[in-house]
Parts: C-alpha cells; structure tokens; sequence
C-alpha cells in the first residue's frame, strides 16, 4: 500500500510551488539568499540562476526596489524606516515611552526606541549586537553601548536594581538553558563597564513593555529623534557609513546582488 504521506506535498514545497509560478505571472524573479534558506533548514544548492532564466524567459532577476514592498522615498530617514520596513513596533514603541515616563535622559528613550530594530527589520539572532551596529554612526557612543549590552545583560539578574530573569524566558527557552560561552565573556566585561546602568536601564524597560492594552504613536519620539539621531542628508543606506549597506539591506531585501 503506498503511504499517503508520500502523496502529499510539504508546506514548503506548496510555498515554492506558489512563489514559482507567481514568479512566472511577473517580470521579475525573486531569489531567496543564503541566510534566508538557512533559516528554513535548507543547506541544498543555491538555485540555479540559467534553469530560472530559461524558466522564466520574459523575466530579469530583481535589482531594484520590490514591489512586494512598500515604496522608500529616495532619502529615507529613520522614521520612514519605522513607517515603511519595521511593520509593528508597538514593543519598542512602548519600550521607549516607559523610559520617558520613568524620567531617564532622552539618549536613553532613543536606545529603548532602538534597541530592538534588528528583530523588527533584520535578523533575531546576536540582534542586540547587529541594532548597535545599524545606528553607530548616527548616535551618541553610550546608546550604541547601551543597546549592544542589552542583548548580553537581560539574561543575567540584577537584585541591586530589582531586575530578575525574566519569566517567560523560561516558558521560551527551557529552565535548563545557560547563554552561551561569549555571551558570558561579554557579560563579564560589561558588569564593571562604566556605562553598566545604561545598558541595564534598557533591559528594565524591556521587560514591561508587553502591554496589549498600552497603544504609542510614533510621534512621541520624532523630537527626541531629531535631536539624538544624526540623520543622513543622503538618507539612510546612502551616506556611505559603515552600516549603510545594511540599511540598503532592510530597503532592497530581495536584490539578488
């Protein structure tokens, strides 16, 4: 008897099935990177770009904008970042209000704005460590460091300043997860940095920002923006920073080169 499993495409295979022939109705083709195929267990040849020409003879690869996607102005700013690509931030935005509500200085309100951009318009993983690096050269260097130590310090609590480990990292990860080595190296070096309480004060922000019943506009920000975020006359992705590719990154992700 043949097993009807066998019969069956996988979920996966419907969604590259779909995404083929959508690729076919269009004039253009959408290659998914490397990364994005890790992400989805897949360590197979990369797709053949001759079979997808062939394939699709009336196509080109795309190389400019996605029009998947949202049209970016042709100089973005942050804002237009948060409007456009970031998708749902009520976290942050929360985030952020609860520092200005609890008096910490407007550097820090923007790190709590900030300092989880790479999860909303990037990459999870090491995410503190890719958000400081998105915004280094447009931010003062304390709320660089202070959103790069939050991914470190909120798995390790503070009794001094009320902060435990919080609860639901146990629901998400197991009560036998332990950081990893270089997570606790960098935790070791941050505790006696002298910039310790910033990067605390961001993880004690974090953990009440959760609230369904709690809606932030944007707009509370945008002069706390204008004021501690150096924006780009060229926009962002365009000034010729060290992380302007990674904002082109987030602007164009689908470009295949």
């Amino acid at each position: 008897m043949t097993d009807s499993m066998t019969l069956t495409p996988s979920v996966a295979a419907r969604a590259d099935a779909l995404e083929e022939k959508m690729a076919r109705d269009l004039d253009y083709i959408v290659v998914k990177s490397r990364l994005q195929l890790f992400a989805e267990g897949d360590i197979g040849p990369l797709p053949n770009t001759g079979a997808l020409m062939k394939a699709n003879p009336h196509a080109h690869l795309l190389m400019g904008d996605d029009p998947r996607l949202p049209a970016m102005p042709e100089k973005p700013t942050l804002v237009d970042f948060f409007r456009l690509r970031f998708g749902p931030s009520m976290h942050l935005l929360q985030s952020a209000h609860h520092a200005k509500k609890n008096g910490l200085p407007e550097k820090m309100v923007l790190a709590c704005l900030l300092h989880d951009i790479a999860v909303v318009g990037f990459i999870r993983g090491d995410h503190g460590y890719w958000g400081a690096q998105l915004v280094e050269p447009y931010v003062d260097e304390e709320t660089t460091w202070a959103i790069r130590a939050h991914q470190v310090l909120r798995f390790y609590p503070d009794e001094q300043v009320g902060y435990e480990y919080p609860e639901n990292y146990t629901a998400w990860f197991g009560k036998d997860y332990r950081p990893d080595p270089y997570i606790d190296e960098d935790y070791k070096r941050m505790r006696n940095h002298k910039w310790y309480m910033s990067g605390r004060l961001i993880t004690m922000n974090d953990i009440y920002s959760f609230d369904p019943n709690l809606h932030v506009e944007l707009d509370e920000f945008t002069d706390i923006i204008g004021r501690h975020f150096r924006q780009p006359s060229q926009g962002l992705g365009y000034d010729n920073s060290p992380s302007s590719h990674m904002w082109r990154a987030i602007i164009r992700p689908a470009k295949f080169l």
